[in-house]
């Protein structure tokens, strides 16, 4: 083994450029580290949004067909979906791309963002790692700098990227000026998150809290959006989401809504260079508080120390999942004030068998807070494999605690909690809903819509468990259910795909309750492949040797 020594610097540590020492060096091993996982990240998201916009001259060929789409656009469904609709009277390819394509890219591109750079900095502190980096001639700052230069400018290379795909692509009314409008629009996005997840990083002593909170506010961000333009447009104006679709791309351009995103970048970031200098390495500023002397029973055994582990993770979930649901239900009055005044969605109300634009639109909702519920079922699933590459697990297993009963007991938290997140948001979206259109029975009709969703729920947890009993290097790909059920229940109508596509989410597989009729067989038949995925996840565990950093 040899070891290497850096020259001491010659400042003192209480100058700037002390404090940045060893920054470009950090800069170079980040980029080592992702040289996959950032180019992949990049090339998925510009393909996907390029390829979309070349796929509608041949998909909406006919301009009677993206009218027919813009007045989907203009039912509460469509603006709690999409957004407020710009454009619409006059529904180009370039008012389709604004409205039905830049706010769903926008959350991934938030999700890219927080991801990547809680990997560099929280998660490096929770390992160890960041503390033997630091114990060389690195200035303090310098591993945050490093990180936001990294991810900040992953978000340039990719807004840029998209820019030069969509202006080149040729398609009719998607311009340059447009373009470059629509790419700098995603990338003041990805860089508010990337300075939110900044500040998280500091707050939280672990990288599952640090990106919990951010991915959270992402989910808020799209609330307030959501909630926003199905109202007077004013909490639109507290979403990132909703600055970046205010730039009203190919219809009106908009240059200054990107304003908000630059200044309150700027201030999150200085925020968070202020908050790294009043906290130790590995710690947060939200410290545990001390437990008591003894341990009660219950948290002797693997389901008491793994529902103890996910405790306060859980809680906070359960408030944020009964707020989103007891808001999104005080919508329906909306949504019948847009039914009476729009004959268009009468008509095509009419055609939906047994469906009515309420219903419809609780049918969306639910779906749309199942995909969220399933975002805590895989984080849950995904904890055991935390606890076996920090260590944690193996003083556990040395003991009488069977491998099957150790992961089984996280495999309940998941499950379980999954559930009782998403009965959670149904009990606050169908009492609100019940209360605001004065009709007691929407309550149950919620309820038992909500219900049908938890196959769907056990499938994502599933997954996630088989991964780590076979393949506990590629747990991460677990997301990729979820990623693909969000991209088809967004845009699949809009790219119309064909029905094997769709057959590959197990969300689409779920009756749209209360709008549709129960059909029992989907939902046994997916509950069988979780029970399969779970023993093939139990029997790969039992069979492999732990691993640890």
């Amino acid at each position: 083994m040899t070891t290497a020594t850096l020259k001491a610097p010659t400042e003192t540590a209480s100058t700037g450029g002390a404090t940045l020492t060893g920054t470009a060096a950090l800069i170079r091993f980040i980029l080592r580290r992702d040289r996959i996982r950032l180019p992949v990240w990049i090339a998925v998201l510009t393909l996907v949004t390029v390829s979309t916009a070349t796929s509608f001259p041949s998909s909406y060929a006919d301009p009677a067909d993206r009218q027919a789409r813009a007045e989907l656009m203009r039912n509460p469904t469509g603006i709690a979906l999409s957004g407020p609709g710009h454009g619409l009277d006059d529904y180009t390819f370039g008012a389709m791309m604004t409205n039905e394509m830049i706010g769903f890219t926008a959350i991934f591109v938030a999700l890219m963002s927080l991801l990547l750079f809680v990997r560099h900095t929280r998660a490096e502190e929770e390992t160890g790692r960041a503390e033997l980096v630091r114990a060389s001639v690195v200035g303090r700052h310098a591993p945050l700098a490093a990180a936001l230069f990294v991810v900040g400018g992953a978000n340039i290379v990719l807004g840029g990227l998209i820019a030069i795909g969509l202006g080149g692509s040729g398609v009719e009314s998607i311009t340059w000026e447009g373009s470059l409008l629509f790419g700098a629009a995603l990338t003041g996005v990805g860089l508010v998150f990337t300075a939110i997840a900044a500040v998280t990083a500091q707050i939280s002593e672990n990288a599952r809290g640090a990106s919990g909170l951010a991915g959270a506010l992402i989910g808020i961000a799209y609330a307030l959006r959501a909630a926003g333009d199905l109202g007077n447009g004013a909490l639109s104006w507290l979403s990132p989401i909703g600055w970046t679709q205010a730039t009203s791309a190919y219809v009106d351009d908009r240059w200054w809504p990107l304003l908000p995103p630059v200044a309150l970048s700027a201030v999150l970031v200085y925020v968070a260079f202020a908050l790294t200098s009043r906290r130790d390495v590995g710690a947060g500023l939200l410290r545990p508080r001390p437990g008591p002397q003894t341990a009660s029973r219950f948290l002797g055994t693997p389901l008491g120390l793994a529902l103890r582990l996910q405790r306060a993770s859980l809680i906070w979930w359960s408030i944020a999942m009964l707020l989103f649901g007891l808001m999104y239900g005080t919508l329906i009055s909306d949504v019948e004030a847009t039914l009476a005044e729009n004959k268009a969605l009468q008509e095509w109300i009419a055609r939906i068998p047994g469906a009515d634009l309420t219903e419809s639109f609780l049918a969306m909702i639910i779906s749309m807070l199942a995909m969220v519920c399933s975002i805590y079922a895989i984080i849950a699933a995904q904890r055991p494999r935390s606890e076996e590459t920090t260590g944690r697990a193996e003083p556990v297993l040395a003991t009488a605690v069977s491998r099957t009963r150790w992961l089984n007991s996280h495999l309940a938290i998941s499950a379980i909690g999954g559930t009782w997140l998403l009965l959670l948001s149904a009990l606050g979206l169908g009492t609100s809903a019940a209360v605001t259109a004065d009709d007691s029975e929407l309550l149950p009709k919620v309820l038992g819509a909500a219900l049908a969703y938890t196959p769907a729920i056990w499938v994502s947890a599933a997954l996630a468990i088989a991964l780590f009993g076979l393949l506990p290097r590629a747990t991460a790909l677990a997301w990729a259910i979820l990623a693909y059920g969000l991209t088809i229940g967004m845009l699949g109508g809009l790219l119309k795909f064909p029905d094997w596509m769709l057959n590959l989410s197990p969300f689409e597989h779920i009756p749209q309750l209360p709008a549709a009729e129960l059909r029992p067989l989907p939902l046994i038949l997916l509950t069988a492949i979780a029970l399969g995925l779970i023993t093939l996840g139990l029997a790969g565990f039992r069979r492999r040797d732990l691993q640890s950093n």
